[in-house]
Order: C-alpha cells, then sequence, then structure tokens
C-alpha cells in the first residue's frame, strides 16, 4: 500500500471497522438503562449497587489490562487475525451474560467481555490508521467516533425496546448477530496487516496492572459499600493496589520490551492527549452512572422512555464527531480541546441545579451540550496520540489511549458511585432509622433498594420514597460538583501542555516510522 493514497478500498474498511466497534459500545450503552432492571430482586438479579459497579468494572479493567498485550498481539500476528478471535470471544461472553443466574456470574461474564473487546478496540484504530494515509486519517477517525456516538444513540434506544417486550438477558443476546455479522464483514474486506519486525509481550506488566487496578477499584467500591474509609477491608485493597501499580511503573521502565511504553510520555502532544482523555472519562462515566437511576427511578420514565431521552446527547456526538478535524485545523487542538474541556465542566455543574421537579427539556438540553463537547475532545486527542507515534506502532498508540480511557471511567465509577452511595446513605441515615435492623443496611445502600423495601412495605413504605429522591439527586449533585472539578483539571491539562496551532508536530522527538507490512 503507497503511504500517500492509501488502500483502495479504504473507506469500505473504515465502515467495517465503525460495525465492528459498533457491538461494544452498543453494550456499553444498552447496560446503563438496563442497571435498573437488573437491580430489580423479581425482574432482574437483584443486585446491589456496588455489585452493578463491578458488572461495569469487570469490563472495563480486563479490558484495560489487555489492550496494551492485544496491541503488540495485532501488530505481531495480524490486525485482521485479533479482531476475529476479539469478536467471537465477545459474542460469546455475550451469550454467557445474558443467561447468567446471579450476580456473580454476570460480573464474570461481563469480564469474559472485556477479554474480546480488549482485541477488538485497538485492531480497529490500527487498521483505519494502516489502510488510510496521513492527509487522510483525521478524517477517517472523525468518522470512526461518529460511529460511537451513533451507537450511543441506538444503544439505549435498543434496550428499552428489548425490556419492554423480553427479559433483561435480551440486551447482551442482542450483541450476537452484530458480533456474526462483523465476522463476516472482516474476512471479506479488510486486509491483513501486521507491523515489521517482532515486538517482545510483556506477561509480567499485564498481570501487575490488572492486579494493582482491582486492588485499588475494590478499595473504592468497599468504601462507597461501607460507609467509610477507615475499615480494613477499605484502605488495606486500595494501598495494596497502589504499591502493585508503582512496581508496574518500576517494572516497564527497566524491561526490554514494555507493554506500556512510558517514554512515549515524553512527547508532549501524546501524554497531554492521553490525560485529557482518561480525565474527561473519569468525569463523564462517573456521572452517567447516575442518570439510568435519575430518569426511571427519580422521574419514572420507562427503560424506553429513558433511551429515547439519551438521544440529544447522541445526536450531538453524531453531527459534531465529523466536523472535530475542521475545527482542529482551524482554531488548533489545543484552543478546542481546552473549551471543550471547559464546556463538560459547565455541563457537570449544571446537573447542580437538576432537581426532582425539573423539566425534562432541561435535562435535554444540558445533555445536547455535553455530546457536542464530548464530540471535539475524543477525534483531537486520539489524532494527536496516533500521529505521535510511529505507524508500525498503531496498536499500542491505540491501546494505551484506550486503556487510559477505560481506566479513567473505572475509576470515575468507583470513587463518584462510591461518593454518591456515601452521601445518599447518610441522607437516608435518619428516615431508615425506624427499619428494623436486618433490612436497613440493604435498603440504604442505594435508591433502588430503597424503592425495593418501600414496596414490600405496601402504604407503609410510602413514606420513603420522597426522602429516597432527595437524598438520590444531593448525591448526584455532589457526584457533579466532582466530576467538574476533574473536567476543569483536564482543561489546565491540555492548555498548558498540548502543542497550539502553531507548534510544529513533535516527529523528531520519535523513532522514524516504517512502512506496514500490508499482506
Amino acid at each position: 500500500m503507497h503511504d500517500q493514497t492509501g488502500h483502495p478500498r479504504r473507506w469500505p474498511i473504515l465502515g467495517v471497522m465503525v460495525f465492528s466497534l459498533l457491538a461494544i459500545v452498543l453494550d456499553n450503552t444498552i447496560l446503563n438503562v438496563a442497571l435498573k432492571v437488573i437491580s430489580d430482586p423479581v425482574a432482574g438479579l437483584g443486585t446491589t449497587q456496588s455489585e452493578l459497579e463491578w458488572a461495569i468494572n469487570s469490563y472495563t479493567l480486563v479490558f484495560a489490562g489487555l489492550l496494551f498485550t492485544f496491541g503488540v498481539l495485532a501488530d505481531r500476528y495480524g490486525r485482521r487475525r485479533l479482531l476475529l478471535i476479539g469478536m467471537a470471544l465477545f459474542g460469546l461472553a455475550s451469550l454467557a451474560s445474558a443467561y447468567a443466574q446471579d450476580p456473580g456470574q454476570l460480573i464474570a461474564a461481563r469480564a469474559a467481555m472485556g477479554l474480546g473487546g480488549a482485541a477488538v478496540m485497538p485492531a480497529t484504530l490500527a487498521v483505519i490508521s494502516n489502510v488510510f494515509p496521513p492527509r487522510e486519517r483525521a478524517k477517517a477517525i472523525g468518522i470512526w467516533a461518529g460511529g460511537v456516538g451513533l451507537a450511543i444513540a441506538i444503544g439505549p434506544i435498543t434496550g428499552g425496546l428489548l425490556l419492554e417486550h423480553f427479559w433483561w438477558g435480551s440486551v447482551f443476546l442482542i450483541n450476537v448477530p452484530v458480533v456474526l455479522i462483523g465476522l463476516v464483514l472482516i474476512a471479506v474486506l479488510v486486509p491483513e496487516s501486521r507491523a515489521p519486525g517482532r515486538s517482545g509481550l510483556d506477561p509480567v506488566g499485564v498481570l501487575l496492572s490488572i492486579a494493582g487496578l482491582v486492588g485499588v477499584v475494590y478499595g473504592i467500591i468497599k468504601g462507597g459499600e461501607l460507609g467509610t474509609v477507615t475499615d480494613p477491608q477499605v484502605w488495606a485493597p486500595t494501598l495494596a493496589g497502589v504499591a502493585v501499580l508503582a512496581l508496574f511503573v518500576w517494572h516497564e521502565r527497566r524491561t526490554a520490551e514494555p507493554a506500556f511504553d512510558v517514554r512515549y510520555f515524553a512527547i508532549p502532544r501524546f501524554s497531554t492527549a492521553v490525560a485529557s482523555v482518561g480525565l474527561v472519562f473519569f468525569a463523564l462515566m462517573g456521572v452517567m452512572f447516575f442518570m439510568a437511576f435519575y430518569l426511571q427511578i427519580v422521574k419514572g420514565y420507562s427503560p424506553l422512555q429513558a433511551g429515547a431521552l439519551v438521544l440529544p446527547f447522541a445526536a450531538a456526538q453524531l453531527i459534531f464527531s465529523p466536523l472535530s478535524a475542521q475545527m482542529v485545523r482551524r482554531f488548533g487542538g489545543k484552543a478546542v480541546a481546552t473549551a471543550s474541556l471547559l464546556v463538560i465542566a459547565g455541563v457537570l455543574l449544571s446537573y447542580t441545579r437538576i432537581q426532582v421537579d425539573t423539566p425534562i427539556w432541561v435535562f435535554e438540553v444540558i445533555g445536547f451540550v455535553q455530546g457536542a463537547a464530548m464530540a471535539n475532545i475524543n477525534p483531537p486527542a486520539t489524532e494527536a496520540v496516533m500521529s505521535s507515534l510511529p505507524r508500525e506502532k498503531a496498536g499500542v498508540g491505540s491501546a494505551m489511549t484506550n486503556t487510559v480511557r477505560q481506566v479513567g471511567g473505572a475509576l470515575g465509577v468507583a470513587i463518584l458511585g462510591s461518593v454518591l452511595s456515601a452521601t445518599y446513605r447518610d441522607g437516608m441515615a435518619g428516615t431508615l432509622s425506624a427499619l428494623p435492623e436486618d433490612v436497613r443496611h440493604a435498603a440504604g445502600e442505594s435508591i433502588a433498594a430503597t424503592m425495593g423495601v418501600a414496596q414490600q412495605l405496601g402504604p407503609q413504605g410510602a413514606a420513603l420514597v420522597e426522602p429516597a429522591k432527595q437524598a438520590f439527586m444531593d448525591g448526584m449533585h455532589v457526584t457533579a460538583i466532582l466530576g467538574a472539578i476533574v473536567a476543569l483539571a483536564g482543561a489546565a491539562v491540555v492548555f498548558r501542555w498540548l502543542p497550539g496551532k502553531e507548534a510544529k508536530d513533535s516527529t523528531e522527538a520519535r523513532p522514524e516510522a516504517k512502512e506496514p507490512a500490508v499482506v
């Protein structure tokens, strides 16, 4: 393939990559709509809030921990091959999730889905970088990111429709036909490609990264569940996780074939873009966690209606993601990213003005602005990362970007979800004091648990409903403020260190790129 002209089938190949990504993003957006149903002890699995957090984070931690390795494997053994393997694993794990019989099985099946997703995600971006010439790459990545917006739009509506007519497992079963179609398209249209040479694997680094992240996230979620940070069940795994992550960094700096090459962080464009992605997803995922409960429990909408109410956010992604490359060319990556992060911080702060009786159109306007700002963060940051590295490192560069995104999102769900849980429990302490001891703690863990107890108590439980809604809103406001602070930190990082419009690309700071071998 000639570097300046690209692969002759590059646009159909881009379509296949977007479709392949669709299944992974679709699943996560569908899951958000299904959280309330899965937590129902009759219609779902009766999961607690901490178990719901683990159902999300078991996926993201495995996904994040293995992206490095699968990026290297894709570069070494072939990107199409890894795409096919990853899609097949994802489909089988989706099948297992659909028929999980208890929260533990669901958490394990979701972890297996993360394994498949980790093989698919870096390969899609690596294929795009391989088949498109540099002059078209930013546009292609913008369309790829627009596909994420499409999945965000389709996911909640699809989930709502499925939950209206079928059991909760259908939200995972829907992945299977998407995966089957994707496998056929990949086999027919996508050319095999791999990097020249043979990069080494780093199993020690992979194990250290997963163990460290699991320890930290476990401690954080346990803190929200127990409502304290002084219990050894909270601080012991958290400190152990931090120590293991420190050992991971030490190992990566010294190994000859690191999974996560920290030397790339010497490139300002790379490190700043990666940091901005991690911070914005920390803020976004932590805040989005409460949206399903706000719409379905506080406001009383059905899963289908809740899915439809996400459409403004998704529509903004679809509209603005393909245009983001033009925005960056006109104003520069620093200006676009800084402004977008400031808008996201303002949006998150605006959630503190939402109350139980706030008209839903206000929520819709906020969602549209948030989607537009997000659309102008991901494509420029992703392009900045990919253009900072040699083309033969495309798979690893994609893996590093998505790892930071997933880790940021997982920590956002864990930390902000725990803050929400602790704030809610404090707000409900007085109201729940009249309940029997054996149900008081369970009822105070989340608004879904409180509503379940209220339903069981009948007329006597009606007195719990309004205090529960108000306590949830208080927790939502605290969570939104913390998310806004993180987004502001991201804006400061980008403004300080991301090269401006006139700054030259730091290609001289990286190794000379070699032409990838295309089979």
